[in-house]
């Protein structure tokens, strides 16, 4: 690690927020200040790309343009509300989340981190966005780009075998906030993260922050030299994967309302057999634990020589 003075932070603070100045994108949730939209935008941000999730954020809003109108919502609507975001159980803690603010909070959210990490299904990092982004509060958190963009500028190059604590990394994050910007520091650091200290081909000719990166003498030669083998994250496999067929499963759901295991069995995997019922069955009790589908009694009598019963599945009421 390379020391972290005060002039260097200086430096870097400067930098950044110029660079933020100059090339931050016009996203409709940099327009708000109200905690439920900012939560909106966090959830649907996860693991989706920004020009895809625009149209989502905002169909959802004008649906569900308060945090009462989502929390006294149907499952199923929000549920339905949400295809084609992909990882449904999202919808299912945004509106938890609503629920615990209206039941909990007198429909008010909190505007501490402490207080904001025990809403269901917000963690550290959703916590300190709404923190900043609703309550421009002075807090550090760790997202994917930040935590790449504080990792070289701090420690140097982030290659999977030879990388920072997250504890030496939050605390050199915290250091860097200055006080009175934490939104658009943590803006900036973010933007700066997705457009220009990319984890795959940063653009470090073109960087304003050269000087002071730990990670610039180096970090080309890394990115090269990476093992074959070596995965970077977020790089899991998702074709045939369990989560493929969760989300053929609820948005097969969306469609038909119900179904038992053995219609749905052919409409998720193409080559589907009595001896997947087992494995079906497992994906939809999945699904159930997190919310996400009801599992009903089988319509019917079922062969006692079936390995399932043929059960009905439904969304949530």
């Amino acid at each position: 690690m390379n020391e972290l003075s005060d002039a260097k932070i200086e430096e870097i603070r400067a930098g950044l927020l110029a660079w933020f100045a100059a090339n931050h994108r016009d996203l409709p949730w940099r327009h708000t200040r109200d905690p439920y939209r900012v939560l909106v935008s966090e959830v649907m941000l996860q693991q989706t790309q920004v020009d895809r999730v625009i149209p989502y954020y905002e169909r959802w809003l004008a649906l569900f343009p308060t945090v009462e109108s989502l929390a006294t919502a149907a499952t199923s609507d929000v549920i339905t509300a949400w295809s084609g975001l992909g990882y449904n159980r999202r919808a299912v803690y945004l509106q938890k989340t609503a629920r615990a603010v209206i039941e909990n909070h007198r429909g008010v959210f909190p505007s501490s981190l402490e207080e904001l990490v025990n809403l269901p299904g917000v963690g550290p990092y959703t916590a300190g966005a709404i923190a900043a982004f609703a309550f421009e509060q002075d807090v550090a958190f760790m997202d994917t780009n930040i935590r790449r963009v504080v990792h070289r500028l701090v420690f140097g190059s982030d290659i999977p075998t030879r990388q920072a604590t997250e504890r030496e990394i939050l605390a050199a994050a915290e250091r860097l906030v200055p006080e009175g910007f934490g939104w658009a520091w943590n803006q900036a650091m973010i933007e700066f993260g997705a457009l220009q200290c990319t984890q795959r081909r940063p653009a470090c000719v073109v960087c304003p922050l050269q000087r002071q990166c730990a990670a610039f003498p180096e970090i080309q030669t890394d990115i090269a030299e990476l093992p074959v083998g070596v995965r970077l994250k977020n790089e899991a496999t998702f074709h045939g994967s369990n989560r493929q067929f969760r989300g053929r499963v609820v948005e097969e759901l969306r469609r038909s309302t119900s179904a038992t295991l053995a219609e749905l069995g052919p409409k998720v995997k193409h080559d589907f057999a009595e001896r997947d019922l087992p494995w079906l069955y497992g994906v939809v009790s999945g699904l159930k634990r997190d919310g996400l589908v009801t599992i009903k009694e089988p319509a019917a009598e079922y062969d006692p020589d079936s390995p399932v019963p043929d059960l009905v599945v439904a969304l949530p009421d």
